[in-house]
């Protein structure tokens, strides 16, 4: 693993992209989906019937309403939002998966990542509820029903410990969304492949030049709203998943002081660090989103610790050092500068 100093970083999707749906043409389609954009790039397998990019446009719609139907918090009627209403109990077989995957990583990261946090995103702001208001008092008081231990899943049903706690799912359901369309494409012979929600991406098989898929990472600086607008660094991929987060687009100003979007779960406060962006590569996409929101809580000393700790997970992080941006890299990936 090595680190390096630089001065500024960029992040885009490089890809050659045909509206054409013949055999051997590569497909590009995108829109609108989970509160973000979404851009789906593949090449239709040999043979494919007349009427294949249809199909495809309605599997990748039905893969949408089945994560709404089921993770959205801004959906009143998600089963979510029933849950943390207390309006029902019941689950499905992806909030299974997810909630699953979601306490197998609360528990490998020392509750760094933990989807009960969900009311100390409304209290900071971040949540369902629109809010900025914020006590000493009200976190103290949050913190006794929040942690993965207020939940159970028993069979199909979600049992809450304490009817005030809430779980917030954002911080993985993008990733398990991109792993979910990449199944549900690739069981009707799609093996190229590039999903991309909201920066969270899948990539499979090659790319129209025959080659691997070229990502690259985005200036972890703040007000930078544009996805690919510049790029210092890229990465070739294939059959992997990836995804980065980072606190220089989803934030607000308060008195002179920034309020970020990563919240610590441990705390109930926004993390506070030198870590300014957090980019993981691993095998599916649901834990590459985990990964990296737990890395922007842990900083940037425990990240690094961790991805030591757990060489299979491939992450590139930037970070500030005397007033230097710096990188570390782990050996199993390959950045092109």
């Amino acid at each position: 693993m090595r680190t390096k100093p630089f001065l500024l970083l960029y992040l885009f999707v490089s890809v050659i992209l045909t509206g054409c749906a013949r055999s051997g043409s590569f497909v590009f389609l995108e829109g609108n989906a989970l509160g973000t954009l979404y851009s789906v790039t593949y090449r239709p397998p040999p043979n494919v019937p007349h009427g294949f990019e249809d199909t495809m446009k309605q599997t990748i719609a039905r893969c949408f309403d089945q994560i709404n139907n089921s993770f959205s918090i801004y959906n009143n009627h998600s089963l979510l939002s029933r849950i943390n209403d207390n309006r029902s109990q019941e689950t499905d077989s992806i909030f299974r998966i997810v909630f699953l995957k979601a306490v197998q990583i609360t528990e490998e990261t020392a509750g760094a990542f933990d989807i009960s946090a969900a009311p100390f995103f409304d209290i900071w702001g971040f949540g369902a509820q629109k809010k900025s208001n914020v006590n000493t008092t009200s976190l103290e008081e949050v913190r006794n029903y929040t942690g993965m231990d207020m939940f159970e899943l028993e069979d199909a049903k979600l049992i809450k410990k304490d009817l005030r706690a809430r779980l917030n799912m954002n911080g993985i359901a993008k990733g398990f969304a991109c792993d979910f369309i990449a199944h549900a494409m690739g069981n009707q012979g799609v093996t190229d492949l590039l999903i991309e929600i909201g920066g969270e991406i899948v990539c499979k098989g090659f790319n129209p030049k025959k080659q691997p898929w070229k990502i690259g990472i985005d200036s972890p600086v703040d007000g930078n709203t544009t996805p690919g607008k510049d790029v210092f660094v890229t990465l070739q991929l294939t059959n992997k998943a990836l995804a980065t987060s980072g606190n220089y687009r989803n934030y607000y100003m308060k008195d002179g002081q920034k309020y970020a979007h990563t919240i610590d779960p441990r705390t109930g406060e926004p993390a506070r660090h030198n870590l300014l962006s957090a980019t993981v590569v691993a095998d599916d996409c649901m834990s590459a989103d985990a990964y990296a929101t737990a890395f922007m809580v842990m900083g940037a000393d425990g990240a690094i610790a961790f991805l030591q700790e757990h060489p299979k997970l491939g992450a590139y992080l930037i970070y500030e050092e005397n007033g230097v941006f710096r990188t570390f890299v782990t050996n199993n990936i390959n950045p092109e500068l």
